[in-house]
């Protein structure tokens, strides 16, 4: 074991290396000097390496521009006029650029951003098919590598099919003697790849481990409760509308005449996936998984404080320090630095590319107010005036807002979630490196010390991102030194969302057996449940009780509780959402302001969004489409 852990070390160092575009240091993550398969997998070592070279063709979630579930939503903003990252690609697929002449962030190819997910494939078939040949490698170890390798292989079908729909399934290489139109493959039914893709998961899962022993050396690698989530997801992409019986695609078919997507709706796909949940729920929770919460140590802080520490920590802390929430994140944290850095206010003298992601007023609108109920449905919230200026927090807003400081009514008596995961002008910024009387105030008006200031980096959209800024971060050094933690592919936050989520669809209105997995994340939020929430303080008190009620409950909660980890980019294309929501004018304050009064104006930053029915699957490539003329395109591309 201690072997494996040295070298995964190694790997992990090198992986973040890799991601900035090192390639030399990327040579030394795959065999040295390689010249045949058979040296691939002559000792060991080799061996050893070529697994770690499967694993790096994971896509890397803590990448702010290049990974899918990032910038590509409408979650988070930068000024694309006049900043530096306008050019990236997931600020032009925010921006509705996305193309199939030459496609951003393509995972098909391998081009603009995308890393080529075939090639990961294809290395992971050549790992199973030759990894019986290593002559020192113990059977504990083969078995494991094996699982893991299946796992890895499954995934980035998954993945694929998330981006693309239909894809080709490639279980084991073509032989380069292949004809040509044997290599001219077809893209499969979704229902055969998800078939595919679950059955993988299962065999990779009977040799798995149950948890990582050495958290410090090899976090990252693929457990059971890692396989068992993921199939979970996978089976509800299935039951999702926008793969089950979506009439969108009911003529699509490819050169065969074979249907691409099933035409009829068939919710016995959200009972397979119900029972999926539950085995990865039970499985994570027998394995130690449970609800993040952050324990103080002899720092005296109001549970307020607390409340907010547990809200960020749940995402930012790394398994190592009690969180046993985290199923899975990618082992790589060199990026997850720089996304900080993205995120953080401008704390330090040298600001070196802080403070150019915040959120999007639209996002700051959909938390709660402090009732755990919508801002458009709590009559004792003022609604219409929310966007007036208001003075004096009182004592609820203690530990919330600069006391004596104006901002505006959007900012007061919300839930304990907008405050944990956003900032804004004059709230409080808590870190660990100050005392809680100490927290820092966020003064974004133009000029000042955490707003635009000359052609410094800056937030435009008035909502900085402190959910993805770890609070162990030191805030007194000269540039940033961000505390390094890898964001969450999956947390037990979200299994339970998608168990409510799967009875909410089975049955035929909701009951207690819903509402708990839902009012789990909301207790830990600080909120009461959902009926009472509903019962005490909403105009529409009877919400909770019908299937479409509680599906829009269930939504919301979702882009609230996993808001800024990837997730929403997903959600809203599988539920078919995505129209509605990314069509919408990117807004927030004005940055450019000085006085109060002109700063809290809503300032309208994009608003030429088109997202159309052809962007909930994405092009491939029209050189592809040449090249296999087997190759159905996408509708609408």
């Amino acid at each position: 074991m201690k072997r494996i852990a040295n070298t995964f070390r190694f790997f992990v160092i090198l992986a973040g290396i890799t991601l900035l575009h090192n390639c030399s240091d990327y040579l030394d993550v795959v065999p040295d000097g390689v010249a045949t398969i058979d040296n691939a997998f002559s000792n060991r070592i080799n061996a050893e390496k070529y697994l770690f070279s499967c694993y790096n063709m994971i896509p890397n979630q803590n990448d702010p521009f290049t990974y899918p579930g990032n910038f590509g939503s409408d979650e988070i903003w930068c000024n694309t006029v006049r900043g530096n990252l306008n050019a990236r690609s997931g600020v032009q697929i925010a921006m509705n650029n996305q193309n199939a002449s030459d496609p951003y962030q393509n995972y098909w190819d391998g081009r603009r951003d995308g890393r080529n997910l075939w090639v990961g494939i294809r290395d992971c078939n050549i790992f199973l098919e030759n990894i019986e040949k290593v002559p020192d490698l113990e059977a504990w170890e083969r078995v494991r590598w094996v699982s893991e390798v299946k796992f890895i292989k499954a995934y980035l079908h998954f993945f694929l099919l998330q981006l693309y729909g239909p894809i080709p399934i490639v279980d084991t290489n073509l032989s380069v003697n292949s004809d040509p139109e044997t290599v001219r493959v077809y893209r499969e039914p979704v229902e055969t790849v998800i078939d595919y893709v679950v059955n993988l998961l299962d065999e990779s899962m009977e040799n798995l481990p149950d948890k990582i022993e050495e958290t410090i050396t090899e976090m990252g690698r693929i457990t059971k409760p890692i396989a068992a989530s993921v199939k979970a997801k996978a089976l509800v992409w299935a039951a999702s509308p926008l793969l089950n019986g979506n009439s969108m695609y009911a003529n699509f078919k490819d050169k065969r005449g074979v249907q691409l997507f099933p035409t009829q709706a068939d919710n016995t796909k959200w009972e397979k996936a119900l029972a999926a949940i539950t085995d990865a729920i039970d499985i994570c929770q027998e394995n130690g998984h449970a609800l993040y919460h952050f324990k103080k140590g002899p720092e005296t802080m109001s549970d307020t404080t607390v409340l907010k520490y547990t809200l960020r920590g749940a995402v930012s802390e790394r398994p190592m320090n009690d969180n046993n929430e985290v199923i899975w994140a990618h082992p790589a944290y060199t990026l997850a630095n720089q996304f900080q850095n993205y995120c953080t206010p401008k704390f330090f003298a040298t600001y070196g590319g802080t403070s150019e992601l915040g959120a999007t007023l639209k996002v700051a609108e959909q938390y709660y107010t402090n009732h755990g109920i919508p801002i458009d449905e709590d009559p004792s919230w003022n609604y219409s005036q929310r966007y007036v200026m208001r003075k004096d927090t009182g004592d609820f807003h203690k530990y919330y807002i600069s006391k004596g400081e104006s901002t505006a009514n959007l900012n007061y008596y919300r839930e304990p979630r907008f405050y944990a995961h956003l900032a804004f002008d004059r709230s409080l910024y808590e870190m660990l490196a100050q005392k809680e009387s100490e927290a820092i105030v966020i003064k974004n008006r133009s000029g000042e010390s955490h707003g635009v200031f000359y052609n410094d980096s800056y937030i435009i959209t008035g909502y900085f991102i402190k959910k993805l800024v770890s609070f162990r971060s030191a805030t007194t050094t000269t540039s940033p030194t961000p505390w390094r933690f890898s964001i969450p592919n999956i947390r037990l936050s979200d299994l339970y969302l998608l168990r409510a989520e799967a009875l909410n669809e089975i049955k035929e209105s909701p009951d207690n057996d819903v509402y708990q997995w839902v009012d789990s994340i909301r207790i830990r939020a600080g909120l009461e449940g959902v009926v009472d929430s509903w019962n005490k303080y909403s105009n529409i008190p009877a919400k909770p009780r019908t299937k479409e009620g509680m599906r829009e409950i269930i939504k919301r909660e979702r882009m609230i509780e996993l808001a800024f980890e990837g997730q929403r980019f997903f959600d809203l294309r599988r539920w078919k959402d995505a129209m509605t929501y990314l069509n919408q004018p990117v807004q927030g304050w004005d940055y450019q302001s000085v006085k109060v009064e002109e700063y809290y104006n809503i300032v309208t930053y994009f608003n030429k969004r088109n997202f159309k029915s052809k962007d909930y699957l994405w092009p491939i490539y029209t050189t592809a489409i040449i090249k296999n003329s087997n190759l159905a395109q996408n509708p609408g591309w």
